[in-house]
């Protein structure tokens, strides 16, 4: 048959039939890339044609013109071709609806052509034309599989045709029934939802069926296509009706009702059941019963009539369609009046029937839409919000439910939620009650925030952002779910984004960080500039990626971006570890480069960069930054660079170089840097700011100084450090009130060169006077009140050298020795030392200032008692006169500072305790000690891990076991100690040890401990 068909048709060259075969396959393939209906059986086919042309490009190489067989073939593969061509375009541009209808009858006209162009490729005398056998497999398996092709209809597609043919055969079909169907239509093949183009979509349908009519082609198509349309028009979204329109016939309805609900009519009864009937059927007696009813009886094996008895002519029933709309409209007319009843009980004062009456109404929602219709159009959204502010939490959940069962129903109901009085504020208070009623109200803002109107407004509701962020990390997964749901519909909107970020959420902000456009990627910059961060948040966002977007801003070459870059970077650089960060992705160089742009217009960037460069430089003194090799500043024209800069800039600049000169300097790098700033002069430089009146600075500028004189040379201080700097140093600690402030500039007191020339500039300034207040305020604060003490002890130990007297007469005249003895027992480690130092310098001066005591004369007994020496000076002894640490009553305390588990305040204390026994004639002193019990605790510290302590303790005890009386004592407890030094110790401490154990005439003075 094909080859008769064909016959008649002009003679075309097979190159011509090829040519044209190749431009319908391609024609095609394109076609079938914009088709709106069966997209994967269009798919398969575009594969087969694909195929095609491949083993057609293979027959083209051969010589094929005079094969009348292969040109016949040609033009039956060419025609069909053009046939899928036609079918794929008329899928592409024909109506959705009358495509969905005739959705079996494409895949037949498909498999079809498939079929056909299958057999055609069978025709090709492949033998005779020469194929090679790869070829001709090739082209055999192609024939198979597209003559077998099966095609079938998509399963959404499937189930909308069952649904168009149940709802024209049940003819039952209500508005409800038309709406799920739209609905899955809009859903399974991307349909416009609005009611416009839904609209214009069934317009452009009733046209085809005009056309279809006008040709009279198919009376039976005519027909389906006229019962679709009328099913489709029942449906919201086809309608243009407006909300006047459906009141007026609503109310008119309602009116014509009366105010009870009617009895049913005994015609409504089951005979069986004796309830209302809800699918009745009528069997052959011509009864009608209940479907399952009946169904039941039969299948109890009866076979007649359950009222007349009689026996049935067939077992088989039909719909009784006529009593069952009756039903439904007696149905719908009584729930029309329950529902306009109920509006006025749950607005009763009656607290139990209100619960009962909503739950009613809840039911008749659930049933079916156009109860929810009615429920609209009768104005219970304003009395449901109302609702919502009960004390009853059984009313609110119920009413919460209601709500959202008319909000899923269309966007209208969602508007008329919003707009009635105060309905946001009203449903966001319920996200704050329990659980159960929470997530009520979540489901409903869900819902109703997929519409723009309450996305826009949402984030306005104050507590609504915070109150789903903290429903994120709910026990309760749905309601976590449907947070976050809610979340990332209402970060559509840059300004919900926006009150996220404030509400610790920052995802949807990361996301338009890193993707938006530039103008909202400045938007989300400029809120992490100025939203107020937790050190967790700063390091969350660094964690999920903000940084990397952000220095993209950074190096962009646009002034704004740059700025708006700063500022956040400036927020969320002050943690270590995103400072760390911040280094080792490379920020240094442009914040660097924006630094050093004197030409900027905003002073305020250098400013932001100043101070992110200063969190950069502290986070390298951080634990983090302990086992890596981080370094702000590199070489020494770094420093330099950066350092000059406090004399080209204004204060905010210069107090963000001087804090961040202040961390590098307490770095591991530190050592280094402070080198290299003394070499540059910067001394120079801190002393004229130490003398500004910006406070902050000069703050700053004490701070880097103090940290600069903690070693190096002390010819660079001398060299710039004059009576006028001591005077300014003594003026801040006399009148700041910065704790910090003072503590420095004690601590640069402490660390100057002890130069004789500068500590008379400081005795002449008053500087013991200045120290002593210092000490003993207590009114000052006490959050940097040890380290002033610490530094202002320290710097007593240059005014208490042994090596002069005079200058130790003027501390003590201040009344600065019974100030070190009470610091012994009340101050921080470091303070003890350092007062223990001082007394052992005033103490080695007692024995030289100690007075002989007077011998009595001839008539002395009769006129004054004799005189009392010193037990260790033997003389008389002060604290005034002879620095005497007795007459102070510092042995006590000294003495319980020898248990101390700090090595350096236990040797300070030994040492203030050896000055006693360093005279001639130590017997005395050593008595002395042992009636303050200090030989006990010197004897354990020979059991120090300090080797310096060791051996200053192995000295003592040499002397004290001079003393026959303190041997024969504490000889035995000091034993043990002393001879596992001898076995375990160096060298010089073995020979120490050995000397005492010598005296203790344990060894023998031959031994060979001394070589």
């Amino acid at each position: 048959m094909t080859k008769d068909m064909i016959t008649s048709a002009p003679i075309t060259p097979v190159s011509e039939l090829l040519s044209q075969t190749f431009l319908a396959i391609v024609d095609t393939v394109n076609a079938v890339k914009e088709v709106l209906i069966q997209r994967e059986n269009f798919g398969k086919l575009s594969n087969y044609l694909g195929e095609l042309t491949l083993i057609l490009k293979e027959l083209s190489k051969l010589d094929s013109e005079r094969s009348e067989s292969f040109r016949d073939a040609l033009q039956i593969l060419s025609r069909e071709t053009k046939v899928c061509k036609q079918l794929a375009l008329e899928c592409s541009s024909r109506n959705k609806i009358y495509l969905l209808m005739n959705c079996r009858k494409i895949v037949e006209h498909m498999e079809g052509s498939t079929k056909e162009i299958g057999r055609a490729l069978s025709l090709v005398p492949l033998e005779s034309l020469g194929v090679c056998s790869s070829v001709s497999n090739e082209v055999s398996q192609l024939c198979k599989n597209m003559m077998n092709a099966a095609y079938s209809a998509a399963l959404e597609e499937e189930e909308i045709s069952k649904k168009f043919e149940l709802g024209i055969q049940e003819g039952n079909a209500d508005q409800s029934y038309a709406n799920n169907l739209v609905a899955c239509m809009s859903e399974a093949f991307g349909m416009a939802t609005d009611r416009l183009a839904l609209k214009n979509e069934l317009e452009e349908f009733k046209s085809k069926m005009e056309d279809v009519r006008l040709r009279s082609i198919d009376v039976a198509e005519a027909r389906k296509m006229e019962q679709i349309i009328a099913l489709l028009e029942q449906a919201d979204a086809t309608t243009c009706t407006s909300l006047e329109e459906k009141q007026k016939r609503y109310t008119m309805m309602k009116n014509s009702l009366g105010r009870k609900p009617l009895e049913p009519l005994q015609s409504f009864y089951c005979p069986i059941t004796l309830d209302v009937m809800i699918d009745p059927v009528e069997i052959s007696s011509g009864r009608t019963f209940e479907r399952s009813a009946i169904e039941k009886y039969l299948a109890e094996g009866k076979k007649d009539c359950p009222l007349t008895l009689t026996p049935l002519d067939n077992l088989c029933f039909r719909p009784n369609k006529n009593l069952r709309k009756s039903i439904q409209e007696w149905k719908e007319r009584n729930n029309m009046i329950t529902i306009a009843s109920i509006k006025a009980k749950i607005q009763s004062s009656e607290e139990q029937e209100v619960p009962q009456s909503l739950s009613k109404l809840k039911d008749l929602c659930k049933e079916q839409e156009l109860h929810r219709e009615w429920v609209i159009l009768e104005d219970y959204v304003p009395v449901l919000i109302g609702l919502l502010g009960a004390k009853d939490r059984d009313i609110r959940a119920i009413s919460l439910d209601i709500l959202c069962i008319l909000a899923k129903d269309s966007d209208d109901n969602k508007e008329r939620i919003i707009k009635a009085d105060h309905s946001l504020e009203s449903i966001v208070c319920s996200l704050a009650r329990r659980i159960e009623e929470c997530k009520l109200a979540l489901q409903l803002l869900l819902q109703l925030s997929r519409i723009d109107a309450v996305r826009d407004v949402i984030g306005n509701v104050q507590g609504c952002m915070c109150l789903l962020v903290t429903m994120l990390n709910s026990n309760d997964p749905d309601a976590s779910r449907d947070a976050q749901e809610l979340l990332d519909n209402l970060s559509s909107l840059d300004q919900n984004v926006i009150e996220m970020a404030k509400s610790n959420y920052f995802k949807p902000l990361l996301q338009l960080l890193s993707s938006g456009q530039e103008h909202v990627k400045l938007i989300m910059a400029e809120t992490l500039s100025e939203v107020d961060l937790t050190d967790h948040n700063k390091l969350s966002l660094f964690r999920e990626g903000a940084l990397s977007p952000l220095l993209q801003m950074l190096c962009h070459g646009n002034l704004e971006m740059k700025t708006v870059a700063v500022k956040a970077l400036q927020n969320l650089s002050s943690i270590p570890q995103n400072g760390l960060q911040m280094i080792s992705e490379g920020a240094l160089g442009p914040l660097f480069e924006l630094l050093y742009r004197h030409g900027l217009s905003s002073p305020s960037v250098r400013e932001l960069v100043a101070t992110i460069i200063m969190h950069l430089a502290i986070s390298t003194c951080a634990q983090e930054a302990e086992h890596l090799q981080i370094s702000i500043v590199e070489s020494e024209e770094d420093i330099f660079k950066l350092f000059s800069l406090i004399s080209l800039t204004g204060p905010d600049i210069q107090t963000g170089i001087l804090r961040t000169f202040q961390a590098i300097c307490q770095s591991p790098s530190g050592p280094n840097v402070r080198e290299k700033l003394r070499q540059l002069s910067a001394v120079q430089v801190l002393v004229q700011l130490c003398e500004l009146n910006n406070h902050t600075v000069r703050t700053n500028a004490v701070k880097l100084f103090c940290c600069l004189t903690e070693d190096g040379d002390d010819s660079t201080f001398l060299e710039h450090v004059g009576q006028r700097c001591i005077k300014t140093l003594l003026r801040i600690i006399e009148t700041s009130s910065d704790m910090e402030e003072i503590a420095a500039s004690m601590g640069l007191i402490c660390n100057l060169p002890k130069d004789t020339q500068m500590t008379r500039w400081l005795l002449d300034a008053g500087t013991l006077q200045i120290i002593f207040t210092c000490v003993t305020d207590g009114n000052r604060n006490a959050s940097y009140k040890r380290t002033v003490v610490e530094n202002a002890v320290g710097a007593l130990c240059r005014f208490t050298v042994s090596t002069n007297q005079e200058w130790q007469k003027r501390a003590a005249e201040v009344g600065i020795v019974p100030m070190l003895v009470q610091l012994l027992t009340s101050g921080t480690s470091l303070t003890k030392q350092m007062a223990a130092i001082s007394l052992k310098q005033f103490s080695e001066s007692s024995a030289a200032l100690s007075r002989p005591v007077r011998k009595p004369g001839v008539f002395s007994c009769c006129l004054a008692a004799p005189e009392t020496g010193c037990p260790a000076h033997l003389g008389i002894c002060s604290v005034e006169s002879s620095f005497c640490i007795l007459e102070a009553n510092a042995l006590d305390p000294l003495v319980k500072m020898l248990g101390e588990t700090d090595h350096d305040v236990c040797e300070a204390a030994l040492e203030a305790l050896l000055t006693l026994i360093d005279g001639e004639k130590p017997q005395s002193c050593c008595k002395v000690l042992s009636e303050a019990n200090a030989i006990a605790p010197i004897i354990k510290l020979l059991s120090s891990t300090s080797s310096g302590l060791q051996e200053k303790t192995l000295k003592a005890l040499e002397r004290v076991f001079q003393v026959a009386e303190l041997k024969q004592k504490y000889g035995s407890s000091a034993q043990m100690s002393l001879v596992d030094i001898t076995q375990r110790g160096s060298g010089g401490m073995k020979s120490l040890a050995a000397k005492v154990l010598v005296s203790l005439d344990v060894l023998d003075e031959q031994s060979s401990y001394f070589g």
